[in-house]
């Protein structure tokens, strides 16, 4: 196939790793710490928000944020996630990688520091600016998904792409792991500082008037990391790929990789005119053609990451929950609002670090060696086993000598979906689609992640609830329980793993031979027709 390629996109193909790539990772990757510091972060501090703004007087417990503002808060990013995630797919497409990449950096920057800038002394109205801003924050981080993921794509060669593009990933977990670590330090700090009795002791004074600073300190953090990369996102050159492929730009693709692989690469201006002549390429997303080519493709992306963010989704938001339930956090009434901050981010930076980002760099170091395809079977039947190991039984683990084991069972679930479908369901489109659609079609598989993470968000807020009415959370209707909600998830994994078998294997392949790209004779269709789903 190389003798049918481009030599800029052959020479990024076999360049040897280099400075260039791990600078792409680190400024493709911020982006994605930022992502995941931003979204996660809201679940550290719910229930502070509930205490501060939703407090009834003489209430044997600490306030809570009603069912719908409940759902509204932690969902309303997932919500502009997903509008992000197909406009600025579609938009990287038409415009670029680059003109759209600072757009979305620009947005993230703006909208956090604005998320905690949501003043008011009425719950309302600081929820419904909290929710505003949150939104197009979520708006700007669904445009990074497909950008970041195309970019590094375009970029790496094809003996490690998958790596590199996992690495970008991968900074989601620190980004989980940095906002549990910031949440301790700023709980830590202003319990140290403003002494306060637990709700049971003083119901009023266990919320101190300086706890409205910790929440707002702890979502604004989020714009420090990405306002660090803009200008260099703005460095970054145009993909050759987009350049050459989609652009029709020979010269301007092979000038620009000279510069990054400090290599002379000759422009083949006649070659990009006759591939564009032969047309072989120019199918749309909606053309039978495309259905024909990659349908089957385009739908095993979407509905594995779908499924994939139910489950994922609805255990990392409602962590705090859980643990609570089994009784690895103390009652909510015999901890005062900040100390309460300080427990639940203390829970869930274990979790990241014993498990998160432990499987992120597992698929990191291993994707290119086993390929996507089997870590992503692999990921999904270990998370369906390990989560009916934990539901089944749920009752035997909610013992107070058993809740180490619990967590461990619990762990176990996220490291195999970080090495597993979580990272690889981000890697996959960005790899198996044509230039010319490569970010629209990520940005489509995404947002079906997104959608299925609003349904594991709003959904796992109703559904864990008690089934005895006594037990459930003020304004909450009864639900079918947490043994019968992580039963679901393990089914909603065995699902995925079946959708995995719609899913092709990209490993060691050049982009062009995926997708029949980049060639101007008569084999084109048979390119992409050619890739197997299962690997032989």
């Amino acid at each position: 196939m190389a003798g049918d390629q481009l030599i800029v996109l052959n020479a990024l193909d076999v360049a040897k790793t280099q400075m260039y790539h791990f600078t792409a990772i680190v400024i493709a990757g911020m982006g994605f710490f930022t992502d995941a510091y931003d979204l996660f972060c809201i679940s550290l501090v719910t229930k502070l928000l509930g205490r501060i703004y939703y407090h009834v007087d003489g209430h044997p417990k600490p306030g809570t944020l009603p069912p719908g503002v409940s759902a509204a808060v932690n969902g309303v990013a997932f919500c502009g996630t997903l509008a992000g995630q197909l406009f600025f797919g579609w938009l990287g497409d038409k415009m670029g990688r680059k003109k759209v990449y600072g757009i979305t950096l620009i947005l993230m920057v703006v909208s956090s520091l604005a998320s905690g800038l949501s003043f008011s002394k009425d719950p309302t109205a600081v929820m419904a600016t909290l929710c505003f801003f949150r939104f197009w924050l979520g708006f700007g981080i669904g445009g990074d998904y497909p950008l970041s993921a195309t970019i590094m794509s375009e970029y790496a060669n094809k003996k490690t792409r998958g790596a590199f593009i996992a690495a970008v990933f991968a900074m989601q977990g620190f980004g989980i792991l940095v906002g549990g670590v910031v949440a301790l330090i700023v709980a830590a700090a202003f319990d140290h500082r403003f002494k306060a009795p637990p709700y049971s002791v003083d119901e009023l004074k266990s919320t101190v008037p300086q706890a409205d600073y910790v929440w707002r300190i702890i979502l604004m953090f989020g714009a420090i990391p990405a306002a660090l990369t803009y200008y260099w996102r703005m460095k970054m050159p145009e993909t050759a790929r987009y350049t050459a492929l989609v652009a029709k730009n020979a010269k301007q693709a092979a000038a620009d990789m000279s510069k990054v692989l400090q290599v002379e690469i000759e422009a083949e201006e006649d070659r990009v005119a006759k591939i564009d002549e032969v047309g072989n390429n120019s199918f749309g997303l909606f053309s039978r053609e495309f259905v024909k080519r990659h349908g089957i493709h385009l739908f095993g992306t979407a509905s594995t990451w779908f499924l994939l963010d139910i489950a994922f989704y609805s255990q990392n938001l409602f962590q705090k929950d859980i643990f609570s339930g089994i009784g690895w956090i103390p009652p909510a009434a015999t901890m005062n609002a900040i100390h309460e901050v300080y427990k639940i981010a203390r829970a869930q930076t274990l979790i990241a670090l014993c498990s998160t980002v432990p499987g992120y760099w597992f698929t990191v170091f291993l994707i290119d060696i086993i390929g996507r395809f089997a870590i992503q079977m692999m990921g999904f039947l270990m998370m369906t086993i390990f989560m009916f190991a934990v539901a089944i039984p749920y009752d035997h683990w909610t013992k107070r000598e058993n809740r180490f084991g619990f967590v461990a069972m619990y762990s176990l679930t996220f490291f195999f979906a970080n090495f597993g479908p979580n990272a690889t369901t981000f890697v996959v489109p960005a790899e198996i689609f044509p230039a010319r659609l490569r970010s629209t079609c990520h940005g489509i598989s995404a947002a079906a992640g997104k959608a299925g993470a609003m349904v594991g968000a709003f959904g796992f807020l109703y559904a864990a609830q008690s089934t005895d009415p006594s037990k459930t959370e003020a304004g909450y209707p009864p639900g079918i329980g947490i043994k019968n909600s992580l039963i679901a998830l393990g089914c909603i994994n065995f699902v995925g793993m079946l959708c995995t078998l719609c899913v092709p294997e990209s490993k060691g392949k050049s982009l062009e031979q995926l997708t029949g790209e980049n060639e101007d004779n008569d084999e084109t269709g048979q390119a992409a027709t050619t890739a197997r789903t299962v690997p032989v």
